[in-house]
């Protein structure tokens, strides 16, 4: 009975519920991981481009589900959280980027008296 409940399921589901589920399982997916890894590492800093990627990803899919379905709260506020993940994004590669320049500045430099 259950077997034929999970296949009735999946023969019913169409396009616009597996954008919703797919998305939903992509952010599920996104922010368990960086949970594991913060738990893992015992530390909330560095935190992961790939959490944002996943966000944005997972965002979009939403948005998109949510103008499909005509779920305007939810379109709004998918819109919202794809605007705040590419901001995200952009603060990610700044800091990353301001973070290897200095590396590298301070790298080549070499304390007096050390060949």
């Amino acid at each position: 009975m259950a077997h034929h409940l999970r296949a009735a399921l999946f023969v019913n589901m169409n396009a616009t519920e597996m954008i919703g589920w797919t998305s939903s399982a992509i952010l599920l997916a996104t922010l368990i991981k960086q949970v594991y890894k913060q738990w893992a590492e015992r530390t909330a800093a560095g935190i992961s481009k790939w959490l944002f990627i996943g966000q944005l990803a997972a965002s979009v899919g939403f948005t998109i589900y949510s103008w499909l379905t005509g779920n305007w709260v939810f379109l709004a506020t998918n819109t919202a959280l794809t605007l705040n993940n590419l901001v995200g994004i952009s603060l990610w590669l700044v800091f990353h980027r301001s973070k290897s320049e200095a590396r590298s500045k301070y790298s080549s430099v070499k304390p007096k008296g050390i060949p």
